[in-house]
């Protein structure tokens, strides 16, 4: 075990238990953690084992609710209580770590009440709030419901962090993302000009449009935009999702890796999403939309470049790719930040200094 390691936990066991295991963050932290020295367990939300006839008790449950308040929300959680139970009782943390959100498996007041009786401290990394802005009736449970069970919440968002803390009064402490780090580098001569990976909204087909000539897109839902993009923008997208080996490929054989932050992030000012930490880690050129939260961590146009409108999108990737020793200094300065503060291992040294003694 690390010195710092040993000191910032104490040999405490860490249990980190996954409610957003479609993408690989919590997988990539607990690893991070174990070769950190800490004794951390992982555990996948989504194995827990399920209610019994969950989908027909789920929806009788939410047809209930509507009669009752047809403005409220309450959420039956997909997993059974005793599993939820023997998990905890198995592993016997000392730190529960949720990384997503709880209340879609597991009951809040479950977990609060297993908090008190076992004495573990039960600890938020918030990584999805803003995906619930449109979810109004979720969101407001989420606040109401979940959040006040922590003791303490880690938030990737800067602007949630604010929040959380001056609006609701709950202890929250800025937590930006990190990457593991991708093996390999970049192509000497990439065969994608532009790489956007991620799923579709009107924000990001208007701005694609501007560079749809040069841009090749991976990513889920784009089927439900086809009537909003242009003949050549459809033929631009593979209707997939990639990750891991896949996605690592495709970074390095990239010559710009654009960012699009979603419409509900980019409209509260927020949103220094997975992908930015991805694009550094593998080396590459990472061109992303603009946003305070990204200024207060990095140099602008030394580490990474970003645009503030779609002409500016447009004339800086024109810029970038016909300037490919500009291009590639910027990304090679982008991946020794990455190197030096924002591995996951780095980001488990910081949560270590953050969690309650």
């Amino acid at each position: 075990m690390t010195a710092l390691a040993a000191g910032a936990l104490g040999g405490k066991r860490l249990l980190i238990f996954d409610g957003i295991s479609g993408v690989p963050l919590a997988r990539e932290l607990h690893a991070a953690f174990l070769a950190e020295g800490v004794d951390a367990v992982y555990a996948d939300a989504q194995k827990l084992d399920n209610r019994f006839f969950y989908e027909i008790r789920a929806s009788l449950a939410k047809s209930i609710d509507k009669l009752r308040d047809g403005e409220g929300f309450s959420f039956l959680p997909r997993g059974r209580d005793s599993a939820f139970v023997r998990l905890v009782e198995a592993t016997r943390p000392d730190i529960l770590l949720v990384v997503g959100f709880l209340h879609r498996f597991v009951a809040p007041e479950l977990a609060a009440a297993l908090k008190r009786e076992k004495n573990f401290s039960l600890i938020l990394y918030d990584t999805d709030s803003c995906n619930f802005y449109s979810r109004r009736r979720e969101f407001v449970f989420f606040l109401e419901k979940e959040l006040p069970v922590y003791d303490r919440i880690l938030s990737f968002s800067k602007v949630t962090t604010g929040y959380f803390r001056e609006v609701l009064g709950l202890d929250t402490d800025y937590f930006p993302f990190g990457a593991r780090d991708i093996p390999g580098e970049p192509s000497a001569d990439p065969h994608i000009d532009v790489l956007f990976v991620g799923s579709a909204d009107l924000r990001r087909v208007l701005l694609l449009e501007k560079i749809r000539d040069v841009v090749s897109i991976y990513g889920k839902r784009w089927d439900r935009h086809r009537p909003l993009m242009s003949p050549q923008l459809r033929e631009r997208v593979s209707p997939q999702e990639v990750w891991g080996d896949t996605l690592h490929a495709l970074l390095h054989d990239s010559r710009i890796i654009l960012n699009i932050t979603r419409g509900d992030f980019y409209a509260a000012e927020t949103g220094l999403n997975l992908r930015i930490f991805e694009a550094l880690s593998a080396g590459g050129f990472l061109l992303t939309d603009y946003c305070d939260e990204l200024k207060a961590l990095f140099q602008l146009g030394v580490e990474l470049e970003t645009y503030r409108s779609s002409d500016e999108l447009a004339d800086k990737v024109a810029y970038y790719l016909r300037h490919d020793d500009k291009r590639r200094a910027i990304a090679a300065r982008g991946h020794e930040r990455f190197c030096r503060d924002f591995t996951w291992r780095a980001r488990v040294r910081d949560f270590m200094g953050k969690v309650p003694a």
